[in-house]
């Protein structure tokens, strides 16, 4: 198996970017994607994307965690894609629209920041010490006193394993200062904390203004792995119009042989 990719990082948030848009990699196992994400043995990966063509938007993404199992939407993985498929010519830098496995995004590049559309939210359910909502990817948010020292490997395990069952969700921890959200999060499927996470931090923004903490309707997100913005509008318990802003940059090219 010979290929050539593009690594792409979001906020710390890294991703192996394949041009498929003529298909060659039919025969790719999850093992072979763990390995290509594996960061002893491999390239080194949050997640492996491919991208597509697609007949009623301008590319296909399709995502893989780096465990090599094809997974929901991710915030971050998407922004990093928009910035791909205009290397690749495309798109430009506005009026983007593109498919992902939870329905078509919009978003639009100023510069190295892209803004990536995300899916409406209706439905917010109270979960042990936080709250459960789904932006794409499944997520639980909740607040704690001392982020910077909270252990958030284990205790998200824990939660992933312990309260979702089976099928697990994305653990977000969140401490509010008045004016900036700071999050950590435990992913799924990567089973450990990344350095940032585009639907955790949009959760996680809509789970503190459901929780009354604040009322503006944008939130600043300190991460590990950088700074990010979500904005939305919120009528009749529904957030719509939710925008995910923050830098994707190319790390490097190469070839997988």
């Amino acid at each position: 198996m010979k290929f050539k990719f593009e690594k792409y990082q979001g906020t710390g948030n890294d991703f192996v970017m394949i041009d498929h848009r003529e298909p060659f990699l039919l025969h790719l196992t999850r093992e072979d994607i763990a390995l290509i994400c594996h960061r002893r043995f491999g390239i080194g990966a949050d997640g492996f994307i491919l991208i597509e063509k697609d007949e009623s938007t301008d590319f296909k993404m399709v995502y893989f965690n780096s465990d090599g199992r094809e997974s929901t939407m991710c915030g971050n993985g998407g922004r990093c894609s928009v910035m791909f498929a205009k290397s690749l010519g495309m798109i430009g830098d506005k009026d983007i629209r593109f498919q992902a496995i939870d329905g078509v995004h919009t978003a639009s590049i100023d510069g190295e920041t892209v803004n990536l559309g995300m899916n409406d939210v209706r439905q917010i359910t109270s979960a042990e010490s936080g709250v459960f909502l789904d932006t794409g990817s499944p997520h639980h948010v909740q607040s704690v006193p001392d982020l910077t020292d909270f252990e958030v490997d284990s205790e998200g395990r824990r939660i992933r394993e312990q309260v979702y069952g089976e099928e697990g969700s994305n653990v977000n921890f969140i401490e509010w200062d008045g004016a900036t959200l700071k999050v950590r999060t435990y992913e799924r499927g990567v089973e450990g904390e990344t350095y940032s996470c585009g639907t955790g931090v949009t959760a996680s923004a809509i789970a503190l203004h459901h929780l009354n903490q604040t009322k503006e309707e944008k939130v600043s997100i300190s991460t590990p792995g950088g700074e990010l913005s979500v904005s939305f509008s919120h009528n009749d318990g529904v957030y719509s119009n939710v925008i995910l802003s923050g830098p994707a940059k190319k790390v490097f090219e190469g070839e997988w042989k």
